[in-house]
């Protein structure tokens, strides 16, 4: 980002009403990969009409759901086990964001969605891969110095009945 665009997003964020927000949606599958890219650019439109600046995004991608979710539209119940999930990271004016929640929970396209408080820096954690470590274990003490001893079973026996005598 230039230092132009960090300070209007200073400048917007100090006003006192405005806060970044992070939207995670999941859509319905029934929507064409041709057509993903228009709900994609509708998403980003509608965010834009709410007077929202958003701040980084990504293109809504086919999952496997870890559990079956449902949705009743016009009447009808949905069960969905695939959907494509996406998200977007937006300032926008906290009264707006709620009439922007009205309008999602109205379009028939997101299963579900969670608009998050966040910050603007990146949050997202890499992930990190251990190559070529395997698990090792613990080095034991040598028994170098350790002398052993011949175990003597009687006098093992009567410790035994000493300890169930009592």
């Amino acid at each position: 980002m230039s230092e132009a665009e960090v300070k209007v997003e200073n400048e917007i964020l100090e006003d006192g009403n405005s806060q970044v927000y992070e939207l995670g949606y999941l859509l319905v599958p029934s929507i064409k990969e041709e057509d993903l890219g228009v709900n994609y650019g509708n998403l980003k439109e509608l965010v834009a009409s709410f007077g929202g600046e958003i701040i980084t995004d990504e293109m809504p991608k086919a999952i496997n759901l870890a559990y079956s979710m449902q949705k009743v539209t016009s009447n009808v119940r949905q069960k969905f086990s695939t959907a494509y999930f996406g998200w977007t990271k937006f300032i926008m004016d906290t009264q707006k964001v709620l009439e922007m929640k009205k309008h999602l929970d109205l379009d028939p396209n997101f299963i579900r969605f969670l608009i998050l408080k966040t910050v603007k820096e990146n949050t997202i954690a890499v992930k990190r891969f251990a190559r070529g470590e395997t698990y090792r274990r613990p080095k034991t003490k040598s028994s170098e110095n350790e002398t052993v001893v011949p175990i003597n079973k009687e006098e093992i026996d009567k410790e035994i009945e000493a300890l169930i005598a009592v």
